[in-house]
């Protein structure tokens, strides 16, 4: 899922003979109350060029859609027009938030088709926009709470290389010109790839149902399980088994909440996302994690504060595992980055805070060393700023 290459299944498993083999994270569509506002938001303090539109002028009456381009991220920033839109009520109900985790394959209709025999539940069926350039065909799966995967397979001038290198999404949209933050990010880049992973908040009691569903729906197997021993506090616990798909592409981390002193995080998310399950955050991985994070502090966003403790030991334990960090130390302690390591390598991460008033969603910057994990050691860390939010927000 890099900008020089796209992952794609093992050469002696052909994509045809699965249909449910993913070709790339497609796009990750967010129902936003004001889609031309937030488009402008991410492109200002994240560096998304805002490269394509769908609205009213382009003959869309129903919603409104800005592409969101930045490396091989694609976020869909969508706006309902009318006050019984599904955008709109959804909107009203749980706030700006990810809708669709959207996945590119050979053939939409055969992986939906699979995916309802293998006991998936239909959100939406296959529906075909094409006119005399190609063809993009969809198909979508209901997964937790309001979430969705829909499949995407595309042809002719939409084919995801082409996508990739500057075409036209889907027909009806139209090419942004002449804003001037699009020229400023292009010189002015932040560094973010794409989609490394993609965490969802589920009740109590449901992290192995949707395990299951992983596995049973869409062929994917657990790559990581952490307890309430691993991820806990004082105060707090959580639990989070991580679902990968078959080729690596995408991984699902399902956290829920477990029993502590005081509220978590999830349930802190839950009962703000009227206590329906949904996404926590899009973890976006960058090659350099501190040029990356220094440009987006730059810009605004507004991430977890570490404390200065934490670097007290955080060398030591990732020496212990055989790693010694490259980067400069003392600007990973100045820019508040976590680092972690594990058997393959060490990692380095950053949360923001939510990026809307309600405390749901946000987003995670990563940068790996060789690590494939999740920073495990810093869970504790991570916790502890987290519940000094809460305490602020008055939910803890």
């Amino acid at each position: 899922m890099s900008t020089a290459r796209t992952p794609s299944p093992a050469p002696e498993t052909p994509a045809t003979t699965d249909p449910l083999s993913l070709i790339d994270v497609d796009h990750v569509r967010l129902h936003v109350g004001n889609a031309k506002q937030a488009a402008l938001f991410y492109a200002h303090t994240f560096g998304f060029q805002v490269d394509q539109y769908q609205d009213l002028t382009t003959g869309s009456r129903d919603e409104a859609s800005y592409l969101l381009k930045q490396g091989n991220i694609r976020l869909l920033l969508t706006t309902g027009l009318h006050k019984d839109s599904v955008a709109q009520q959804e909107v009203m109900r749980y706030g700006d938030g990810v809708k669709d985790i959207a996945v590119t394959v050979e053939d939409a209709v055969a992986a939906y088709e699979q995916a309802i025999r293998n006991g998936g539940e239909s959100a939406y069926e296959p529906v075909e926009r094409s006119d005399e350039h190609g063809s993009v065909v969809t198909a979508g799966i209901s997964t937790y709470g309001r979430v969705v995967h829909s499949f995407v397979s595309r042809s002719g001038a939409y084919d995801l290389d082409q996508v990739k290198d500057g075409g036209a999404f889907a027909p009806g949209f139209a090419k942004t010109e002449g804003l001037s933050v699009n020229v400023y990010n292009r010189q002015n880049p932040c560094g973010l790839m794409y989609v490394d992973h993609c965490v969802g908040n589920v009740e109590e009691g449901k992290m192995n149902h949707w395990v299951e569903w992983y596995e049973q729906v869409l062929g994917f197997r657990m790559f990581k399980h952490f307890d309430d021993a691993d991820i806990s506090t004082e105060f707090s616990a959580l639990m989070s088994k991580v679902m990968a798909s078959g080729n690596n592409l995408i991984k699902m981390p399902i956290n829920e909440p477990a029993t502590g002193k005081r509220k978590s995080q999830i349930l802190e998310y839950l009962e703000w996302h009227d206590m329906s399950p949904g996404v926590q955050h899009l973890a976006l991985r960058t090659d350099d994690e501190l040029t990356s994070v220094a440009a987006l502090r730059s810009r605004g966003v507004d991430f977890l504060m570490i404390p200065d403790t934490y670097y007290q030991t955080v060398w030591d334990r990732v020496s212990a595992q055989g790693w010694e960090v490259r980067e400069d130390h003392e600007k990973i302690r100045d820019l508040g980055i976590l680092v972690d390591a594990d058997d393959e390598g060490y990692l380095l991460q950053l949360f923001t805070k939510p990026l809307q008033d309600r405390p749901t969603l946000f987003f995670e910057i990563i940068c790996r060393r060789g690590s494939q994990s999740f920073g495990k050691g810093n869970f504790k860390a991570l916790f502890e700023a987290l519940e000094i939010e809460q305490e602020r927000r008055g939910n803890l």
